[in-house]
């Protein structure tokens, strides 16, 4: 395996988050200004607005990004990554904006409860709740009802497999599932685990201890809400586009929930992008594969 030499120059001037009990306010500050340093220009929109989602514990704050062009839009959902610990919509403006405008979609950024604050399941209920008020909302919103999606990067990825699912058992039909190197296992002993374990960006012990502030001591990672993998029946869920990066820890599980959907007859698009570690998608800035990876997304938006 043969890093790409933009992800390359990446890892050797990366700072590593500070990841400790102690320090979660550091790697979200942190975080943030990785994002504004190899984020690229933003990309215009035609306007942003500030909203609520109604939660189980409180207002969610939803980030819509409209497009030019006439309603009704094809909408998206998006969760932003960052181990359910870190990331916010201002880590992951870029990607939203850069989707909205190039898919003439919709796109709304939910800003879910963080944690250890916040523990598993904490996220994936206002995950759930924005969903059911942007389908509720859709055609005050300017979205067409029938094209509402969802999608994410790492943690977020895992929240939109665990929202497809939700959405399956409500009756909620959604068009797409669009998960970027997603978490689909509290499991660690998968090839990737091993070969990318360190040296790579995101590390095998930084997955275990975001994985550790997620669902705390008492948290149960076997549950399919947190596992999407271990879903007994992946059946009649959303369409899915499933990008890995070749040099991740993440990978193989990822492939892995790819494989399963497809077995269970799910239409199923998977990329691996060769030579690339996490995160690259937040990395428009430096990596011009970042690039084809959003416009695959958006491509999968316009057909779905």
């Amino acid at each position: 395996m043969e890093l790409d030499p933009q992800a390359r120059a990446y890892l050797e001037t990366r700072q590593p988050l500070p990841l400790s009990d102690e320090t979660v306010a550091e790697a979200r500050l942190a975080s943030e200004g990785e994002s504004e340093r190899l984020g690229g220009p933003p990309e215009p929109v035609a306007a942003v607005e500030e909203l609520s989602a109604p939660g189980s514990a409180g207002p969610v704050r939803v980030r819509v990004y409209r497009p030019e062009g006439e309603e009704p839009f094809a909408g998206l959902l998006w969760f932003h990554g960052g181990g359910w610990v870190i990331g916010s919509l201002d880590t992951h403006d870029r990607i939203c904006r850069a989707l909205c405008r190039r898919a003439g979609a919709l796109v709304c950024s939910v800003d879910y409860r963080l944690a250890p604050e916040h523990r598993f399941p904490a996220a994936l209920e206002d995950a759930w709740a924005a969903t059911r008020w942007v389908a509720d909302q859709a055609v005050a919103l300017g979205v067409d009802p029938a094209r509402l999606a969802v999608g994410g990067d790492s943690s977020g990825g895992n929240l939109a497999a665990a929202v497809a699912l939700q959405a399956r058992r409500a009756g909620l039909p959604l068009t797409l599932q669009a998960l970027v190197y997603p978490v689909t296992d509290h499991r660690f002993d998968t090839a990737s685990y091993d070969e990318f374990a360190d040296g790579y960006g995101l590390t095998g012990e930084g997955m275990r201890w975001f994985w550790e502030q997620y669902l705390g001591p008492a948290g149960n990672g076997s549950a399919v809400e947190a596992s999407p993998l271990r879903a007994a029946d992946l059946r009649d869920v959303a369409p899915a586009l499933v990008l890995t990066a070749e040099a991740d820890v993440l990978r193989d599980e990822g492939e892995a929930y790819a494989g399963r959907l497809l077995a269970a007859g799910v239409p199923v698009t998977l990329t691996r992008y060769a030579g690339m570690v996490h995160g690259f998608l937040r990395h428009g800035g430096i990596v011009d594969r970042a690039h084809d990876a959003l416009d695959e997304i958006a491509a999968a938006l316009r057909a779905s």
